[in-house]
């Protein structure tokens, strides 16, 4: 089964199957730019971390092919400042991570691109443009992973599904569907040791006393990616100097969390589900524990302790 005699099963509008496959079909433009966009820029994102130029060669990309669709209302990015207005009639809103892991092109290791898709507007309300919608009112969120194969993952509300890029036919095919978290016994953690707060460092030994291996490769997506067939967890907790983490909640965590939460994981920042909170900003950051659920209510339960 093709993407799109998948998603003509689901309760998913035609424009809303129109724009995921638009933006699938990105996937390959992407690809095949990384061998002339290896250099690093001198330029600084919204966060303020310095741009490869596949960044800003994907971010373009994206916003031109997006804005050409008509399908499009709004479009955050975390390359840009400001969300982009585009189509005030269309139906449908678009956060991205043009490329997740963008440091590992020049090691050739798995990269991606994420985006999640709202109903209307980001805001809750597109007049006013005060409040910014949560995670949990995402109706689709998905990844393009480019490592060995181009795979497409994918929730509309019903579930995970994956779906593996064929050159020869030109169109993203089922490779796994109804996917499930398992428990898993791996966990990455980012940071360094002397900026992790007392709660992570108690979750670290929780880790180490039930036997847990460390895998991690600084790609959010790609490590995300891996929970779904190992199972596990991936963290980026607080820190000392920087107590709401580093993963943006509209960009990353959000679509993430959403995916694994449809495939029976779940998503904390130690103390609630990230994707009940209402964020302030656009480039809001926040610590993040992502992976098996039963994993997922033990760290809550020890963090509760601090």
């Amino acid at each position: 089964m093709d993407l799109l005699s998948y998603l003509r099963q689901t309760p998913c509008h035609d424009e809303l199957i129109a724009l995921i496959l638009y933006i699938a079909h990105q996937a390959l433009p992407i690809r095949n730019a990384f061998p002339s966009n290896q250099m690093a820029k001198t330029t600084k994102n919204a966060s303020g971390e310095t741009q490869a130029a596949m960044d800003v060669w994907a971010d373009q990309h994206l916003i031109d092919e997006l804005r050409r669709t008509g399908l499009v209302k709004e479009l955050a990015s975390e390359e840009q400042d400001d969300v982009l207005f585009f189509e005030e009639d269309a139906l449908y809103s678009v956060v991205m991570d043009p490329l997740d892991g963008s440091s590992l092109i020049a090691t050739n290791l798995s990269v991606g691109t994420i985006i999640g898709i709202y109903a209307d507007s980001i805001y809750t309300d597109s007049v006013l443009r005060e409040e910014l919608k949560k995670g949990e009112d995402l109706v689709a969120a998905f990844y393009l992973l480019y490592g060995p194969m181009t795979t497409l993952v994918l929730s509309v509300g019903d579930g995970v599904h994956s779906f593996i890029y064929h050159e020869k036919v030109g169109e993203f095919q089922l490779f796994h569907e109804n996917i499930t978290i398992p428990d898993g016994t791996q966990y990455g953690s980012g940071g360094t040791r002397d900026e992790w707060i007392p709660a992570h460092m108690s979750v670290l030994e929780y880790f180490n006393e039930h036997h847990f291996k460390v895998r991690y490769s600084g790609s959010f997506v790609a490590d995300c990616h891996q929970l779904l067939t190992y199972g596990g967890i991936y963290t980026y907790p607080a820190l000392k100097k920087k107590p709401k983490g580093k993963l943006r909640l509209l960009f990353e965590v959000n679509p993430l969390g959403y995916i694994i939460t449809q495939a029976g994981g779940a998503v904390t920042d130690g103390y609630k589900d990230t994707l009940t909170i209402v964020p302030t900003e656009i480039h809001e950051k926040t610590p993040v524990y992502i992976g098996s659920k039963g994993i997922i209510q033990d760290i809550e339960r020890i963090y509760r302790e601090f």
